[in-house]
């Protein structure tokens, strides 16, 4: 059905349940694998680069983010593979999905209301708005 699918997380609660989705649409074809990405946001990177004890522990640190994702996918045998790439998350998970010509990308919503959306605005509507592929929103 799928054969690529792009898996944006965070860590948060939100991306695992994106993740719990991905499980169920890459078992309907055994040759399909997740790509799962996690975004090094710039605006975050000086406070963690400012704690992180030397640059293996802050990569350490930013894996565990990841580690029940892992474990779901592990547990439930699906092939996948982790990409970190360092930008803004809207940019870059739809230059991700654009360039590697994913088939789907799916994404967790944060679940901001119509002003906070519309003042911040959101990563998923960014990436819906921008990719050239099929686009999940899980809430």
């Amino acid at each position: 059905m799928y054969p690529h699918i792009l898996l944006a997380a965070d860590g948060s609660e939100n991306s695992f349940r994106a993740a719990k989705e991905a499980v169920k649409l890459v078992k309907l074809n055994e040759h399909s694998k997740i790509t799962l990405l996690f975004v090094i946001d710039y605006e975050k990177v000086k406070t963690e680069v400012l704690h992180a004890n030397s640059a293996e522990s802050l990569y350490m640190e930013r894996k565990k983010k990841l580690q029940h994702i892992e474990q779901l996918f592990t547990a439930e045998n699906v092939h996948y593979a982790i990409e970190m790439v360092h930008g803004s998350p809207g940019p870059e998970i739809v230059n991700y999905a654009n360039s590697k010509k994913v088939d789907l990308v799916i994404i967790g919503s944060r679940g901001l209301n119509g002003l906070q959306e519309m003042v911040l605005g959101s990563v998923s509507h960014k990436v819906m708005k921008r990719v050239q592929c099929p686009a999940m929103i899980v809430k």
